[in-house]
């Protein structure tokens, strides 16, 4: 699949068959973690890999029952859990780089939007859940005090094919030279 169409039809999914995903897969979404930018390239994500099924079940209970993804943290075969180490992206020894702070957020979007693509090239769903007592779910995946929790991302062979949502017109977001002026497209 072109990069392109990976993108333009990556969608949330939060049905999975029970398939198991191969070991090869698994290393590919690891690969596209990896190689992702980072700040300075320190690499500041941590990647937890849940096959446990009683895992993904107390994992389960760090979510509202609400969340459309509750089911899909326990009906899909893995889970990502996207960590990073907190104080090293985007900082140097005078403290935060930038007005932001500490870029470890920015850092982890880029690497699990990698993690999302490359799974949806290699036929696999994925859903982003960030809706979750993270200070629970830290605990249940036993993370030491310098690493967070950003979110969770159930992966596994769709068992529905959701549509996308609509997106706004290029007119509704997209500034040439100065904001509110529109980009000839």
């Amino acid at each position: 699949m072109e990069t392109q169409e990976a993108i333009l039809t990556r969608r949330s999914v939060r049905r999975y068959k029970p398939d198991p995903v191969a070991r090869e897969l698994i290393v590919k979404l690891l690969e596209a973690v990896r190689w992702s930018p980072s700040w300075a390239n320190t690499q500041c994500w941590e990647v937890v890999v849940v096959d446990d099924p009683e895992v993904k079940k107390n994992l389960q209970s760090a979510l509202p029952p609400g969340n459309p993804s509750f089911q899909a943290i326990v009906e899909a075969p893995l889970v990502f859990a996207v960590c990073g180490k907190k104080g090293r992206a985007g900082f140097k020894k005078s403290g935060p780089m930038t007005m932001f702070g500490d870029w470890m957020m920015f850092d982890l979007g880029i690497a699990t939007e990698n993690l999302c693509l490359a799974a949806r090239a290699l036929g696999l769903g994925t859903v982003h859940v960030g809706l979750l007592d993270h200070k629970k779910a830290k605990g249940i995946l036993g993370l030491p005090e310098d690493v967070e929790l950003a979110e969770l991302i159930p992966v596994g062979y769709p068992a529905e094919d959701p549509k996308g949502p609509p997106r706004k017109e290029f007119a509704q977001f997209v500034h040439s030279n100065k904001f509110g002026n529109p980009l000839k497209v």
